[in-house]
């Protein structure tokens, strides 16, 4: 299973950050992937220290034969086209598209020193961290397990114990 993680707070040339994640999964639905299944769209409070706009969040189970770094590098241009310019960690952002499981392989990336300034490490370091991510995996992928904890999405989410009011979910659908 290929998971992906999307979001978007501020406009960009795709629209609203609702309109830019529906545009990113149906752009994520053509080519070299195919969306399987995509979580209803969530709404949730930024992370960091940044005054920002809350984000509007949601997951994709997607379809391809790319390996895990071309994959990464197909997400890292739909974000330049969606207008994301990196600058400032956890700040605002038109478009975040995040490889979270790339059919369990773990990769641990390089440490400092190894000449890799953002190394791909699989699963994403962030995933049990992040009710947002949590949350529309059990939704759309009840039965994965991460690839390190072998826990699934609901029983990471309840170790989260996420503030109630940290995220919800819009009506609105990414299917």
């Amino acid at each position: 299973m290929i998971l992906i993680g999307l979001g978007s707070n501020v406009e960009g040339p795709w629209g609203s950050p609702d309109e830019t994640v529906l545009t990113a999964l149906k752009m994520l639905d053509t080519g070299s992937t195919r969306v399987a299944r995509a979580s209803r769209l969530l709404l949730s409070r930024p992370m960091g220290e940044f005054e920002q706009p809350d984000y509007v969040n949601a997951a994709a189970v997607i379809a391809t034969k790319l390996t895990p770094q071309q994959l990464m590098q197909h997400l890292h241009d739909l974000e330049l086209a969606a207008g994301r310019r990196r600058s400032v960690k956890w700040g605002p952002r038109t478009l975040d598209l995040d490889l979270l499981d790339y059919e369990g392989i773990i990769l641990p990336g390089k440490t400092k020193g190894q000449g890799c300034q953002e190394p791909l490490i699989l699963p994403h370091p962030g995933i049990s961290e992040r009710s947002f991510v949590l949350a529309p995996l059990v939704e759309i992928a009840p039965d994965w397990r991460h690839p390190l904890t072998g826990k699934s999405p609901a029983e990471l989410l309840e170790l989260l114990a996420p503030e109630p009011d940290s995220y919800e979910f819009l009506t609105t659908t990414g299917e």
